[in-house]
């Protein structure tokens, strides 16, 4: 019994104790499969995190729930979400920040022979989609329907919700008309075929909002930002690095391969490509920006998607002056 407390004192003693380690170690949990690994994996094969004195420890979940129970719960430090979530969190009291990681979205595929030019031509048609119906892809496009077109993408269309890899199936094997998926699926599913008939990123700019301003990012609670800044500033820094190397290096890609789940060359190449068309820029989110997107967001999803959130909470967005 004794030994069990002692044990269970150890694992619960704070990330930065000195006591316990050298290095400052901060857990990160995040989707066994996710494309955020890659980058992870780069940090910790080149030893960046080290290199910037911190080490990281990686926790691979089922889901995204599990994730972020996991964070909430105080059994990981860091997680991977988008910033309208953690906009939605702040506007609800809890003190979360985001640091930056990818804006990489994906678009909506039609299946090969598929004639449709514009959204107007899936009049009729089955459309997949990943994440449901309160997913930001969707809503961007059926704003942008209505806007360019004058087309309810919702109302003329079948949705088929359900997880990436099953629209992923659904739409190489026909049993849907389009599909719209996150990111890495669309590239395989691009290589696989499919023709792009709408970027989201396209979508975006047209309703006026910045394609430059990243959706998905690390997650880490202010009291941790506070109370270890150099040890944020670190893994911040090692994420930049990593990103650096992938934007360059194709060998780190091919170790990384193994890893990727790419059943063809056309797939592999198409999500590197992807992968380094997502690396955000290294300068601090333009707020203006985000906040149009989020008032958006607001008029498309409502409090079902944002909560208490009406407008950009201030201290959203990671700084090093944060």
């Amino acid at each position: 019994m004794i030994s069990r407390i002692l044990f269970s004192f150890i694992l619960s003693v704070s990330l930065m104790s000195p006591v316990w380690a050298d290095t400052p170690t901060l857990r990160v949990a995040v989707l066994k499969f996710g494309t955020v690994n890659w980058e992870l994996d780069t940090i910790k094969h080149n030893k960046l995190d080290a290199a910037n004195g911190v080490s990281l420890q990686v926790q691979g979940m089922a889901g995204g729930s599990a994730t972020k129970i996991a964070f909430q719960g105080g059994e990981a430090d860091v997680i991977v979400s988008d910033w309208l979530w953690v906009a939605r969190q702040r506007a609800a009291g809890k003190d979360y920040v985001f640091i930056p990681y990818s804006k990489a979205v994906g678009g909506v595929l039609v299946t090969k022979g598929n004639t449709a030019q514009s959204l107007a031509d899936l009049k009729g048609s089955k459309i997949g989609i990943a994440g449901g119906p309160l997913d930001k892809s969707w809503l961007i496009l059926r704003a942008y329907a209505e806007q360019s077109v004058g087309f309810d993408l919702a109302q003329e269309t079948e949705q088929v919700y359900g997880a990436p890899p099953l629209i992923f199936k659904s739409a190489l094997s026909g049993d849907v008309d389009a599909a719209i998926n996150f990111w890495h699926f669309t590239a395989k599913m691009e290589a696989s075929g499919m023709r792009k008939l709408v970027d989201v990123a396209d979508a975006a700019k047209a309703l006026g909002l910045d394609p430059e301003t990243p959706l998905l990012g690390y997650v880490v609670k202010g009291e941790t930002l506070r109370g270890n800044p150099d040890t944020i500033k670190g893994f911040a820094a090692a994420s930049r690095a990593a990103k650096t190397m992938l934007a360059n290096d194709d060998a780190e890609w091919d170790r990384l391969r193994p890893r990727m789940n790419a059943q063809t060359d056309a797939q592999f190449e198409a999500l590197k490509a992807g992968f380094r068309a997502g690396i955000p820029a290294d300068h601090p989110i333009d707020e203006t920006a985000a906040g149009n997107m989020l008032e958006l967001m607001v008029k498309l999803g409502g409090e079902k998607l944002l909560g208490k959130a009406t407008e950009l909470p201030s201290g959203t967005f990671y700084s090093s002056g944060n």
